[in-house]
């Protein structure tokens, strides 16, 4: 099992910049592949990016292409997710989530651990 607690969310204007943390606890990190999801209010819970467990690999929703970097350092067992250019429409809980049954991961069904999330407001 893998434990994971995310970090870095709160308030920033339009145009802005923050940068989510996820720590994880438990089995090998880089045994993972990891992924970061969002779930604004009355909308379901969506895609954000994804990388694998060799780091070679990333994937971002159409909506975040060009202004999001996820990343991960398997020393320090953390992910990141840089967010850049920041729009109202990015406000939503953020999530970290871990899977060790897929290489390539970007259905939120292919994940089994999850964090508690962490609240993203952007204001205009």
């Amino acid at each position: 099992q893998v434990q994971l607690v995310e970090s870095g969310g709160g308030l920033v204007q339009a145009g802005g910049s923050l940068r989510l943390s996820c720590a994880a606890s438990g089995r090998a990190f880089s045994m993972y592949a990891m992924g970061w999801f969002r779930q604004a209010p009355g909308k379901e819970r969506e895609f954000v990016s994804h990388i694998a467990k060799g780091r070679l690999n990333t994937n971002y929703a159409d909506s975040v292409k060009g202004r999001f970097t996820v990343s991960r350092d398997n020393a320090k067992n953390t992910l990141y997710l840089q967010m850049n250019s920041l729009k109202p429409e990015d406000t939503a809980v953020y999530y970290c989530a871990a899977t060790s049954r897929y290489t390539i991961a970007t259905s939120s069904s292919q994940y089994d651990y999850w964090g508690q999330g962490t609240q993203v407001t952007v204001s205009s």
